[in-house]
């Protein structure tokens, strides 16, 4: 029996079998070809393949997991149709005469070790894509079946890392859980398994990869991230006890659907849903999201070529909004830049894009885009409860402009004769120190604010939250970042307003009993966290 720990990305308990998985990227042999035409060819082919493919899990993220989850996968398609990377391929084909599959692999750690040596950790974080795609490409050459845990029966995965596209083709009805040596607990991958409900532990070291073999019997503990190889009988029994604890727990919060979100002394909490998408509408409902905390509006514009028109905006905010059946629906207006980039808006690179031209930043100085949204926002309020909030504020003129942008919609759909509701609430998010620091100033001119824990624990501790290198550095329970929250909740109920929080401390449940004692209104999380969420909460005895 040997013990190995990593990182638990999932509470849930796996015991079984494992599977060893390797690529066909390390395992390239160099062949000389008399035909190099014929090898590119292979590629062209094999390209159309993986576009395929990658297609198909497109389609499939979008429908289970919504579109940001799916968006790497449109990134992944349209760098397999990169010029410079396919003339790469071709030239060392038609230059060094060889095969294709070498070419690749080739390609493939010169592009990554460019990506893996810029500042830009956005850019740095394309390295993983890069050998994602050409593994996929030597595996349609090689004609390998490329679908994970496809054999019979039930197996826990253990691989070097998972690429988010190999993690969304994870066949629930065979994998049981997966184990990788390397990865971030922050990472793609990372947040897939936790949507898809799979145990999983990550960052468990190359000495365990080393020491498990295909067959070998495995304990995963996605909670606490503890491994056990070859378990005796006395430990696998305590955590099959402890498996069927947690099914147990799984369906007691089931009967929690339908009940109210009271603490023990009477308080009522708003429990809402974070959602990136329509697609995962079906799942805020389904585990009773008391509305919508957080819609991420960027979704329209980042599955389409162009900019989304307010006819299509309006088509998708009408259903969600219709969906909640006059629940609250508060949706943020356009966050992009940072880690989440869009060809068409033609934003240039920046060394810093963390701190840099993003979210309401883009939206005031291109004022045709913010209206189009704003006009179909407020079209489609007439179809339920809508909340509009603005990100990333950092000052009063900000909100002043935000404001004025918002009553110039308000004008011109007047003067059309377009219908709007006069009862649509205005808030902003507090994921600044500047904005918590001076919420006292920000509170009169909305009405609610919402708490971004993600970006405020980034900038008042100076980490950069895409580095997997600052995870030890960063504290999620900094008594700065608690005391900023503070203040924010204590100006925002002295000007009789509401707040929220909607990054992911609100899942913390070890942190809820002081969220509500600072006066927190409303907890807004992903959907699979309601119901362990609302558990807490009814647990909780504030008097």
């Amino acid at each position: 029996m040997k013990r190995f720990s990593g990182k638990g990305v999932n509470d849930a308990v796996a015991i079984g079998n494992v599977s060893v998985f390797k690529r066909a990227v390390g395992n390239v042999s160099r062949t000389v070809t008399d035909d190099p035409e014929r090898e590119i060819k292979r590629v062209e082919a094999a390209r159309e393949k993986a576009i395929g493919q990658l297609s198909k899990i497109y389609e499939k993220t979008l429908r289970e997991f919504g579109q940001e989850q799916a968006q790497i996968f449109d990134l992944h398609i349209m760098m397999l149709e990169d010029y410079d990377y396919n003339e790469s391929i071709q030239n060392i084909i038609r230059t060094q005469r060889v095969n294709a599959e070498y070419a690749v692999a080739v390609t493939c750690e010169s592009f990554a070790k460019m990506f893996a040596s810029m500042i830009d950790t956005y850019m740095q974080a394309r390295a993983a894509d890069v050998k994602d795609i050409s593994s996929r490409l030597i595996a349609c050459l090689c004609g390998a079946d490329s679908e994970i845990g496809s054999g019979s029966g039930k197996t826990i995965i253990c691989a070097d890392d998972l690429a988010p596209s190999e993690t969304v083709s994870l066949d629930k009805d065979r994998v049981m859980a997966f184990v990788t040596a390397f990865g971030s607990s922050n990472s793609h991958t990372a947040i897939l398994a936790r949507s898809m409900g799979i145990p999983a532990v990550i960052g468990a070291g190359e000495e365990f990869l080393s020491s498990i073999k295909n067959g070998d019997r495995l304990i995963v503990d996605g909670g606490t991230g503890e491994l056990i190889i070859a378990p005796d009988e006395e430990t696998e029994k305590a955590y099959l006890s402890k498996q069927q604890d947690s099914e147990r727990k799984k369906a007691l919060l089931c009967k929690l659907k339908g009940k109210p979100s009271v603490t023990k002394d009477g308080r009522e909490i708003a429990i809402y849903a974070n959602i990136s998408g329509i697609g995962e509408l079906d799942a805020a409902l389904a585990n009773d999201a008391g509305g919508i905390g957080l819609f991420r509006s960027e979704f329209l514009y980042l599955e389409s070529d162009s900019f989304p028109t307010e006819e299509q905006q309006l088509a998708a905010y009408r259903k969600v909004l219709e969906g909640m059946a006059g629940r609250t629906v508060i949706i943020r207006t356009l966050d992009i830049g940072a880690d989440k980039q869009i060809d068409y808006f033609g934003l240039e690179s920046e060394p810093n894009p963390a701190l840099g031209f993003r979210a309401v930043r883009i939206c005031l100085t291109r004022p045709e885009v913010f209206k189009t949204q704003l006009r179909a926002l407020y079209r489609a309020s007439v179809y339920g409860r809508l909340g509009i909030m603005f990100p990333m504020i950092t000052s009063v003129s900000e909100v002043e402009k935000c404001l004025a942008a918002c009553e110039q919609a308000k004008s011109e759909l007047k003067a059309e004769g377009l219908p709007f509701s006069e009862a649509v609430e205005l808030g902003i998010m507090i994921e600044t120190p500047a904005a918590a620091i001076i919420s006292d100033r920000l509170a009169p001119m909305v009405d609610f604010f919402s708490v971004g824990t993600n970006d405020l624990t980034q900038y008042t501790l100076a980490c950069d939250r895409q580095n997997a290198r600052l995870e030890p550095f960063v504290d999620t329970h900094h008594e700065a970042v608690l005391r900023l929250i503070e203040l924010a909740a204590k100006n925002a109920h002295n000007h009789g307003k509401q707040i929220g929080i909607c990054g992911e401390l609100a899942a913390d449940t070890s942190l809820t009993k002081a969220f509500l004692k600072m006066g927190i209104d409303e907890l807004s999380v992903s959907p699979p966290f309601v119901l362990p969420l609302k558990e807490a909460v009814r647990g909780i005895d504030l008097s």
